[in-house]
């Protein structure tokens, strides 16, 4: 059976990326990293892992793939979307938002689309 091993961000700068997302998911790299590369883990080894690989393509506006970010409810979404902002992310002027929207597109420093969801909202 197979199940999900990790996640790959695509990165022009793999080290500001792994600044950025070592401190926003509270992650460790797995092993040194290299100039290209590099995996993330969770401290205690339970969870998802997010790799960082050099990548030359542009980043795209509205991504097939990205990263859901569960905030436990309106007010820790909204504390949550200030930290990020603080360690490098910008807010994403998103043209598909729904009316009552759940979710706050940002993007990591490299450009990477991601949400955080307010997951109170069911």
């Amino acid at each position: 059976m197979l199940r999900v091993g990790s996640v790959v961000l695509g990165a022009a700068d793999v080290a500001r990326a792994q600044a950025f997302w070592t401190r926003a998911l509270g992650y460790v790299p797995r092993e040194a990293p290299e100039d290209d590369w590099v995996v993330l883990v969770p401290p205690d080894g339970t969870g998802p892992q997010v790799a960082l690989q050099r990548s030359a393509t542009e980043v795209q506006d509205h991504p097939r793939v990205h990263l859901d970010l569960y905030a436990g409810d309106a007010a820790d979404q909204a504390a949550e979307v200030e930290r990020l902002l603080a360690l490098g992310a910008r807010r994403v002027e998103w043209d598909s938002y729904p009316d009552d929207a759940d979710f706050v597109v940002l993007a990591d420093p490299e450009g990477n689309r991601f949400c955080v969801i307010d997951t109170a909202r069911g």
